[in-house]
């Protein structure tokens, strides 16, 4: 349970950062946004909500990803992660329009610093409590 909640905080938390230092990223609501009627008024529910959806990508789906491509990553010595991280967050901006990352650098970028945060918050802040 603590891992997913530093995949959340670490998503959206990473979000927020590339929003505010990387160039063509946009993370903007929308007059009419919303999820599931719940309406989406400030932006921290949608950073909220971007990192709560990718920390749940991150958790499930990325092991099964991992699996699937691990003679790639051998192949490549781990740099195909990387990638599949870029497709989780490619995933995010084609479903939400409030989302935009352009491709490759914005996104390299974008997917550098939310690894770095998860990579931080996974193996000192959750280390140092075992």
């Amino acid at each position: 349970m603590k891992r997913l909640l530093s995949h959340i905080i670490g998503a959206g938390l990473g979000f927020w950062i590339a929003a505010t230092f990387v160039p063509e990223v946009i993370v903007a609501l929308h007059p009419d946004s919303s999820f599931f009627s719940i309406a989406l008024t400030q932006p921290w529910q949608l950073f909220l909500l971007l990192g709560i959806i990718l920390g749940l990508l991150n958790f499930f789906v990325k092991p099964i990803l991992d699996t699937i491509t691990l003679p790639l990553q051998i192949i490549t010595l781990g740099l195909f992660g990387f990638i599949i991280n870029m497709g989780l967050i490619w995933i995010l901006d084609i479903a939400f329009g409030e989302l935009s990352v352009p491709l490759l650098y914005p996104l390299l970028w974008t997917t550098l610093v939310i690894w770095t945060l998860n990579f931080l918050l996974t193996n000192f802040v959750l280390k140092s409590e075992d």
